[in-house]
């Protein structure tokens, strides 16, 4: 059995290289000597001569420069090396460490400045560190990715100079690798609480099972003393001419889907996250609690296109590409067809099992397709709809309007939530189980109602 790769990025190292074109300038220093070289200028009304110790000044200072920057050709031999000492994870703070290895007989002066894109850090950062001939020092950054999905990072550029600091010499290092940002880790790891309520419920069911008891059939045998009449098959008693018990068993490995809308409605924001990542983070959670219950979870993300799939499973290998594709999810800005993941969904999964979908509803006269959608699911399976809610409409309907505009606004607020309430309770009317819940709450609310419908034994 192959061992899982861990979820930080790998460290990668490589030594330094010059440029091609011209990766050379001045120091610091070296303009300080020079500005200090034009005090000779005074002098010179008086007398010529101190032009020449001008001339001495400035030739001496370049050639001074030209030696120190012949020095930094040591920084072909500095090697670096990026680590990530834990995952990327949405919305949280990780930290990088550069670190450098003078394999050179000259101390160095280097500034690092990392190539990061946007979505990891808003600018590039850039440190400095001061490394002795032979020897390396670490420094180290923060970043806090604000979006999920892979990324490149590119080159980290070196600024070198010794300890004169006259001259200065550029230097690259290729450090481009892609790394992958999951969703957020820490919440999952808060929900302790559910992950034992869910292990109480499979160990009831195991022992339901060991009992004899359950909803699901198993095989027939003959009544014996103590077996209830409620679960005597009357039509093998009638043939056989004698009672015949119905043995049952607990239901176990469940199939929980989790169908994720990735359309734009979806792409809406609440904060700095958008819904979707709301609808990822909830369904990480939920794989994680039906996971550790003994369930086994599938995934179904979809916009205009199915971007993810996958079957029922379960394992620590099947919960990590569960985590995988979770983090390639995006955000589509076309609608997303809802009848062609009810269709997917059908051909994966015949048998009966929990569909939780993830979603919001378009604001129109005529049905969503999404409802539509999730009725043609409910026929055969258990389905829980979520829509996720958009607080500043709620906000809008329990405010007291002062000014015209703002009845206007309150008007079409309470009629919006209106409409999208007589939607969900005509779901509800044929079966399925529609709510609509806060954006920073769906978590708790998805696990809750899990954990309910599995201690009822409804699937």
């Amino acid at each position: 059995m192959s061992q899982l790769q861990p979820l930080a990025p790998a460290a990668r190292a490589e030594r330094a290289l010059l440029p091609r074109r011209l990766g050379i300038a001045f120091g610091d220093r070296f303009f300080i000597l020079l500005i200090a070289g034009l005090l000779w200028i005074g002098p010179l009304f008086w007398s010529r001569q101190f032009l020449y110790g001008l001339a001495a000044w400035d030739t001496v200072l370049l050639l001074a420069w030209l030696m120190d920057l012949r020095g930094l050709r040591a920084a072909s031999q500095l090697v670096v090396e990026r680590t990530f000492t834990a995952p990327l994870a949405l919305g949280e703070s990780a930290p990088v460490r550069l670190t450098l290895a003078n394999m050179s007989s000259s101390p160095l002066q280097v500034q690092m400045l990392d190539d990061l894109p946007p979505q990891l850090r808003p600018t590039p950062p850039e440190v400095a560190v001061s490394v002795p001939a032979g020897q390396e020092r670490t420094a180290e950054y923060e970043i806090r990715p604000s979006e999920r999905g892979d990324c490149e990072i590119g080159t980290t550029y070196l600024r070198c100079q010794s300890p004169l600091a006259l001259a200065q010499r550029w230097a690259e290092v290729d450090l481009r690798q892609k790394v992958r940002v999951y969703p957020s880790l820490q919440s999952a790891k808060r929900n302790q609480l559910f992950l034992l309520r869910s292990r109480r419920i499979e160990l009831e069911r195991r022992l339901l099972r060991q009992q004899g008891q359950g909803k699901e059939f198993e095989y027939l045998r003959d009544f014996r003393e103590g077996d209830e009449f409620r679960d005597i098959c009357w039509t093998a008693t009638a043939r056989r001419g004698k009672p015949v018990t119905r043995v049952h068993r607990a239901e176990r490995n469940q199939a929980v889907w989790m169908v994720i809308d990735c359309g734009r409605l979806m792409r809406a924001r609440i904060g700095s996250l958008s819904k979707l990542d709301f609808a990822v983070d909830a369904a990480l959670n939920l794989a994680q609690v039906a996971s550790f219950g003994g369930d086994r979870i599938a995934l179904l993300a979809y916009g205009a296109r199915i971007q993810e799939r996958l079957a029922p499973g379960r394992g620590h290998s099947h919960m990590r590409s569960i985590l995988d594709q979770l983090a390639r999810i995006r955000g589509e800005p076309s609608e997303a067809d809802h009848l062609r993941a009810a269709s997917t969904l059908a051909t994966m999964q015949s048998r009966r099992g929990l569909i939780v979908w993830i979603t919001d509803l378009a604001e129109t006269a005529m049905t969503p397709e999404v409802v539509q959608a999730a009725m043609q699911m409910s026929g055969r399976h258990l389905v829980l709809f979520a829509v996720v809610g958009q607080p500043d409409l709620k906000r809008v309907a329990d405010s007291v309007p002062d000014k015209l505009e703002d009845l206007y606004r309150y008007t079409a607020a309470i009629e919006t939530l209106h409409r999208r309430e007589l939607l969900l309770a005509r779901m509800r009317e044929r079966g399925t189980l529609a709510m609509e819940v806060d954006a920073h709450e769906i978590s708790t609310i998805v696990m809750n109602k899990y954990l309910e419908l599995k201690e009822r034994g409804q699937f």
